[in-house]
């Protein structure tokens, strides 16, 4: 059996045609990877083009950073790393502490510039870690810390120096180190200790005699042997009433110098309130029948009974009274309204109990006197200051009370509050943990 064969003629087209059947999927292949090629070529030139303006900004921002620290030269900023090598020493820490910053970025632990033994001290205290466990450890708990640090500069000069200390993240967010921005105290503390000194050495000198005087007062005034002349008995009555106050005044400063000295002690024990306001209305009621001041007393039918020192609590509620008399005219009204409470996580108080909410007492003295204008009332409780309707109606006064009051409310858990408007009134509001029985 024999096969035909097919002409060459024949073959060559069908061969051209098989060829070409093939070669046209291909070059549409080829089309499309030439699109994508340049589609990927594009989006490579953008991302390059993003990552050089993400570049440049990212270098402009370290320069700006850069140029606003070693602006900073009043106050030393040292950035650490985790271990506390140093890696930011601007120029004010290059004056502060002396070392330009070759010889300490990269090169330096932040440890090494602070006092050993006050170190050692806090590691003792806190229980943190020796080193910067010990200058971090308030940080870490609270997000930052201020406090006063002693800081030993290269010339082995010792500053006293407050530290802010925050966190420092990379810029992934990743915990990278640590920020200290150091203000140079050191004069300042020493004035500080050198007013507290003199305030306290004065007010003892001043205390024996004024006690004196007063002791030898009472014996003349009250001889039976010679007695004394209406007039002369007047004389001495002022002579007195002169010298309790210088009294009382010495004792406000010895006071103030213990507070700023963290040497304010309670002696805490159930107080009934009730008993404080009616002894400090009896205090103040000759001094307001005089000025022609109303006295009226608001109090619930049962003790007010709050954790705290009988005296101290007498002494707020006191200065509070004898400041109200002093700046409420003639025909005027002083009310001291005790109330029981109920204080929630706000700050606001109500008559009924609610869940979560406090026992609280609080203690309102309200006047009707000048007021205090509103841009004035932040500064009230700052030592020696005195409103501008105090100097302008000639209001005697030193600016201690206030000061006092509120250090004895915080000293007990509580709050003062202020509600006042010029020529319309003050209301003084003390808040205080109250015992439920």
């Amino acid at each position: 059996m024999t096969t035909a064969r097919v002409p060459a003629a024949v073959r060559r087209p069908r061969l051209v045609h098989r060829l070409l059947a093939g070669v046209a999927p291909r070059a549409a292949e080829i089309g499309r990877l030439r699109q994508e090629n340049a589609a990927l070529l594009a989006q490579v030139r953008t991302r390059a083009d993003e990552l050089d303006l993400a570049t440049r900004m990212l270098a402009a921002r370290a320069q700006t950073m850069t140029s606003v620290i070693d602006a900073v030269t009043e106050q030393s900023i040292i950035g650490t790393d985790r271990d506390g090598v140093i890696r930011v020493w601007n120029p004010g820490a290059e004056r502060m502490l002396g070392l330009p910053r070759p010889e300490v970025v990269r090169k330096r632990s932040i440890v090494e510039f602070h006092l050993a033994e006050e170190l050692e001290a806090e590691a003792a205290a806190c229980g943190a870690a020796p080193g910067l466990g010990v200058l971090v450890h308030a940080a870490q708990e609270h997000g930052s810390d201020v406090r006063d640090w002693t800081y030993v500069a290269a010339d082995g000069q010792e500053r006293t120096v407050s530290v802010a200390v925050t966190p420092r993240t990379d810029d992934r967010g990743v915990h990278a180190g640590w920020n200290f921005v150091g203000t140079d105290m050191t004069e300042v503390r020493a004035t500080e200790r050198m007013k507290d000194q003199f305030v306290s050495l004065i007010s003892h000198e001043l205390r024996t005699p004024l006690t004196s005087i007063l002791g030898y007062l009472e014996l003349v005034l009250d001889e039976d042997g010679e007695p004394l002349t209406d007039e002369q008995r007047s004389y001495l009555a002022t002579v007195e009433r002169n010298a309790d106050r210088l009294l009382r005044l010495v004792g406000d400063l010895l006071f103030t110098a213990q507070v700023d000295a963290g040497r304010f002690t309670l002696d805490p024990r159930d107080v009934d309130l009730a008993d404080v306001v009616r002894a400090a209305e009896e205090s103040a009621r000759v001094t307001a029948a005089g000025a022609g001041v109303d006295l009226v007393v608001d109090l619930p039918d049962g003790g007010v009974v709050v954790p705290g020192d009988a005296v101290r609590l007498g002494q707020a509620c006191d200065n509070l009274v004898s400041n109200a008399v002093k700046f409420t005219p003639s025909g005027g009204r002083v009310t001291l309204s005790l109330r029981s409470g109920w204080a929630t996580a706000d700050g606001a108080v109500s008559a009924e109990p609610r869940p979560g909410a406090a026992p609280v007492a609080q203690l309102a003295v309200s006047d009707t006197g000048m007021g205090i204008p509103t841009g004035e009332q932040g500064e009230l409780f700052t030592r020696f200051f005195r409103s501008s309707t105090a100097r302008r109606h000639a209001v005697p006064g030193v600016g201690l009370g206030l000061a006092i009051t509120k250090a004895i409310t915080t000293a007990h858990g509580g709050t003062l509050g202020l509600t006042s408007a010029e020529g319309r009134g003050t209301t003084f509001t003390l808040t205080l943990p109250r015992t439920v029985a």
